[in-house]
């Protein structure tokens, strides 16, 4: 592993443009010949970075709202996705598997394929954002209010935002930086299924709620600790998300 020294609608806060990107580069490194003429295909020649934030950006459009659930999924911690109360509205894994679903089947539209694929590239993404995998109570981290270099924020927009573009680099400059895993290592980081992956980041996100206090005040120090955390999510991110679309279009 390469090593570096919310049952609620309408809230804003997404693993942010540049967090998407850099996984959709991460995993365009990694695709099979198949998986890469599919995706060229469907996508009419897009980057996976390029169509990574397209789940976000169709949250300004009301006709969209239903799917405001499937960013995220809220249960206690301590406790396995599997066996926690799930959400009428659907979450983060049944999202996900239902794109899966549709993109996969041959007899769906084409227009359908194109629309669930673009969400399943964002939505493996968030996947890795461990204040998605989160608690209902506080709408994820959004109420937890804490300060990053003097200004507002809160503890889900720190994870999704603050720390990711604080450390400088533009997205395409942060990928080739973190795909450095050896073969070895990207096998062991793409082993495992949605629900090991979900259950990954719950247990990050157990250990990011510890590490704020409420109105605390957040720069270097902050980021010196955990900026291994996000990096590492991005990677694993970028490289499951190349192991979902390789198998989809195997």
């Amino acid at each position: 592993m390469l090593i570096l020294i919310i049952p609620f609608f309408g809230v804003a806060n997404f693993w942010g443009k540049t967090g998407h990107r850099v996984t959709g580069h991460i995993a365009e490194k990694h695709l099979t010949g198949k998986a890469k003429r599919a995706l060229k295909d469907l996508l009419d020649g897009h980057s996976l970075a390029f169509v990574s934030t397209f789940a976000d950006e169709i949250k300004a459009d009301r006709a969209y709202s239903k799917f405001s659930a499937w960013h995220y999924v809220n249960y206690p911690l301590g406790m396995r996705y599997e066996d926690s109360k799930k959400s009428k509205y659907g979450d983060l894994i049944t999202a996900i598997e239902e794109c899966t679903r549709i993109v996969k089947n041959k007899n769906s539209s084409r227009e359908d394929r194109v629309f669930y694929l673009k969400m399943l590239i964002h939505l493996i993404g968030d996947l890795h954002q461990p204040m998605h995998a989160s608690r209902a109570e506080d709408k994820g981290g959004n109420d937890i209010q804490v300060q990053w270099f003097g200004e507002g924020s809160n503890l889900h927009r720190v994870w999704d935002k603050n720390l990711i573009l604080s450390y400088g680099m533009t997205y395409t400059e942060l990928a080739t930086e973190l795909d450095q895993a050896s073969r070895k290592e990207r096998k062991k980081i793409q082993e495992g299924t949605i629900y090991d992956w979900v259950h990954e980041s719950h247990e990050l996100c157990a250990e990011i709620y510890d590490s704020v206090e409420v109105g605390e005040k957040l720069g270097y120090k902050y980021g010196y600790k955990y900026n291994n955390v996000l990096f590492n999510q991005l990677q694993k991110g970028g490289l499951r998300l190349a192991k979902v679309l390789n198998d989809l279009f195997a």
